[in-house]
């Protein structure tokens, strides 16, 4: 009888640069751990690091990553904890050379590796920042070889898992089932907190129940050699884990059945789950695809300055005040008006309030333009000469800026092999990553069939997260929603009610933009994805809540005729 390798334990310690600082500590000495992963990347922080490289060609990386393993390293190499974080952002070498110094500095004998051939800004004329999205394998190769650390650039996030796994397991790039186990594993790790509890839309039940909120332990997974894996958290931490909190962050920022990657794609249309017992949630049946034959870049490019001012609107007669400061502030910018003017009227007023601050409303303007002077000392001065011949009660809540700049972000596409993946280890060696090249070109998945219709019956007029959770988030320009629901019953329900003439109704921004409706029956949930509602992307600031990550909590508090059978 052949013995089954051991699981492999993957914990993570961080979900986004400027996360739970004390998070790396906790999981090294809350149980045990094979491999520890932290994700400090996303679009917003290339951006970041982006303009830390323009002030010092030396920086580009997160540097809280070496504040924690200052504390932490030791603690790790005791254990025998690896530890794999693509906190190298911008410049991973910089990074591997920086935790090198550490390490001697400690007395530590730790080898560090690194991965990059991520770095495409060359190939990309104006970008501030531009990256590929690597794979897993230049991860396992560097694992292979010995290394304590491994530190990486722009990878996928799911690569964090996928490459400590591959490197235990010895799986190659046709295992695609088992990658495809291991991206939806590092998929729900990667952002930490958000599969213990955190950002929960049914939270308020499980206070109820019980569960501390407070504080939310951080997810590890047993990931097992066909892929399987169990998500849970270090025994004693606060949150939970259950088929909910899984499914929410499966839905996070994801599209349709197919969830495409530089190594696999993974069919989430497959997967299901399973409670395991308290605070455990088993993942099997995942299907995995050959990759696509191109990889992802992230191009961030500077596009302009932006500047904002909140004006308040207090009492009476607030359409009026606010229709009388939009046009001053229109003729006095008309000599050199911005290339771009958003007015946003927020009504937070109350009739007959008992406070002055809920009988106030907010009228936001926010201006872009190529030209700092546009939107800096134009604006602020055109407000500001205002401020004794407006509206009655003219304030606002802070003076405007000298405009600040502002990026923008775009996904563009290479081929797999038009990147240097390469493996750079402790001694030195180099070790080239070949790209995938059994590849398929990613097409829709034909939509599955529904449940049949509950039963007609007596409804009420009632919010839709009364029976339904929701999770939101970005990707550039796109926002996606996710909804799910917790018995059959409702899935029949939502399935044929929350259409996309239906998330249009509910959500009146979408109206001009293209919507497009995901059906996931195993998770008993739908994916929308609403193209451009983000505008150029996060750093941009589109719109109010410019990473949707709220989207959906306003879905939820839209009214349906929800069957009374169901609340």
């Amino acid at each position: 009888m052949t013995r089954q390798p051991r699981p492999l334990r993957i914990g993570n310690a961080s979900g986004f640069y400027g996360d739970r600082f004390d998070a790396m500590r906790e999981m090294l000495t809350g149980g045990e751990l094979d491999v520890l992963t932290g994700d400090y990347l996303a679009e917003l922080t290339m951006l970041i690091l982006g303009r830390d490289r323009l002030k010092d060609p030396g920086a580009g990386y997160a540097r809280t990553f070496l504040r924690q393993l200052e504390e932490c390293l030791g603690l790790a190499r005791e254990r025998g904890v690896r530890i794999v974080a693509n906190a190298g952002g911008l410049n991973p070498a910089g990074l591997a050379d920086a935790v090198r110094q550490l390490a001697d500095r400690l007395g530590l004998p730790v080898r560090v590796a690194h991965v990059e051939g991520d770095d495409l800004t060359a190939a990309n004329p104006g970008s501030l920042a531009a990256h590929a999205y690597l794979g897993g394998f230049g991860i396992a190769a560097c694992l292979r070889e010995g290394a304590d650390v491994v530190v990486t650039g722009r990878v996928t996030d799911a690569a964090l898992v996928t490459g400590p796994a591959a490197a235990h397991f010895g799986w190659g790039p046709g295992d695609h089932d088992r990658l495809a186990g291991a991206v939806v594993a590092g998929h729900v790790l990667e952002c930490g907190a958000q599969a213990t509890g955190g950002n929960y839309a049914f939270f308020h039940e499980a206070a109820r129940s019980g569960r501390d909120l407070r504080r939310p332990g951080f997810p590890l997974a047993e990931l097992h050699e066909d892929g399987s894996c169990v998500i849970t958290k270090h025994a004693g931490t606060g949150g939970f884990v259950d088929v909910g909190t899984v499914t929410a962050q499966l839905l996070y920022e994801t599209a349709g059945a197919r969830y495409a990657g530089p190594d696999v794609t993974a069919r989430l249309d497959t997967v299901r789950l399973t409670q395991d017992g308290p605070d455990r949630v088993r993942i099997e049946g995942v299907r995995g695809e050959a990759p696509p034959p191109t990889l992802k870049v992230g191009v961030n490019r500077l596009g302009g300055f932006r500047n904002e001012v909140a004006f308040v609107l207090t009492g009476l007669d607030i359409e009026a005040k606010a229709d009388l400061v939009r046009e001053q502030l229109t003729d006095a910018l008309a000599k050199s008006p911005p290339a771009e003017v958003r007015w946003d009227l927020v009504r937070t007023d109350r009739p007959d309030a008992p406070s002055e601050e809920t009988a106030s409303a907010l009228l936001r303007l926010v201006v872009r333009d190529p030209s700092q002077e546009a939107v800096g000392r134009a604006l602020s001065g055109a407000a500001i000469e205002l401020a004794l011949a407006s509206y009655p009660g003219f304030h606002v809540l802070a003076p405007p800026g000298k405009g600040s700049p502002y990026g923008v972000f775009e996904d563009v596409y290479v081929p797999q092999g038009g990147v240097d993946h390469v493996a750079v280890l402790h001694d030195g060696r180099r070790i080239p990553v070949p790209p995938a090249h059994d590849t398929v070109v990613l097409d829709e998945v034909p939509e599955p069939p529904l449940p049949q219709p509950l039963s007609h019956g007596p409804t009420v007029r009632a919010p839709l997260g009364l029976v339904a959770g929701a999770r939101s988030g970005d990707k550039g320009g796109n926002a996606n929603v996710g909804v799910w629901v917790r018995s059959d019953d409702a899935w029949r329900w939502l399935a044929h009610e929350l259409t996309v003439d239906r998330f249009r109704q509910l959500i009146p921004e979408s109206g001009p933009l293209k919507v497009t409706r995901h059906p996931l029956p195993h998770l008993r949930a739908l994916n929308f994805v609403v193209e451009g509602i983000l505008g150029e992307g996060v750093a941009a600031q589109h719109r109010f809540d410019p990473q949707a990550k709220a989207l959906g909590e306003w879905l939820r508090s839209r009214h349906l005729d929800i069957p009374e059978i169901l609340l």
